[in-house]
């Protein structure tokens, strides 16, 4: 009976590693954890308070990039605030999603708002295409977590979509700002 495992492709004699299948997928999860343990320090130390779209724009942008390898998939996050607005934590990355969807579900957004006794919430994802366009899609979903936050006693205060800066957009549209839903 012959107890060898066959080995995959690659040298012999060598076990496989994520760094030496693909050492590009290694920087990328390199750069993620770098940017998140960055903000998060920012995040301790500093505790900002977030008090317009722009601000939760700056914060969160550099860790979207990070996140999808520069805008490869939409993803979701969500920033945790107190009462007085101040960030509680590094922000959430809730869901990551395809090149031009991301599901979301009240139970993914809320599960560390609720753990950490969040006062309330901005939500914030990105558009892969570089558009912060809202679609029909971003608005329904702002009102269903706006509705599930409700229940939960946590205000949703914004919903950033962010793109790419250019000559007609900062790079994000605020459906608060927008009016495009009707927040508390």
């Amino acid at each position: 009976m012959n107890n060898t495992s066959p080995r995959p492709a690659g040298k012999p004699g060598k076990k496989e590693t994520m760094s030496t299948r693909n050492p590009e997928t290694l920087n990328m999860a390199m750069d993620y954890a770098a940017a998140m343990e960055a903000c998060a320090a920012y995040v301790a130390v500093r505790r900002p308070a977030v008090r317009d779209p722009e601000a939760a724009y700056r914060l969160l942008r550099p860790l979207m990039d990070a996140a999808t390898s520069g805008d490869l998939q939409e993803t979701f996050f969500v920033l945790l605030l107190d009462t007085k607005n101040k960030i509680i934590g590094a922000p959430i990355e809730c869901c990551r999603g395809l090149l031009n969807q991301c599901p979301v579900h009240p139970r993914e957004v809320f599960r560390e708002a609720v753990r950490q006794s969040a006062a309330s919430v901005i939500l914030a994802h990105n558009h892969p295409s570089g558009d912060p366009t809202p679609t029909k899609e971003d608005i329904d979903i702002t009102l269903r977590l706006i509705e599930a936050g409700k229940i939960l006693g946590i205000r949703v205060l914004d919903h950033i979509v962010c793109g790419r800066p250019s000559d007609t957009t900062p790079g994000y549209v605020s459906l608060r700002e927008k009016e495009l839903v009707q927040f508390e």
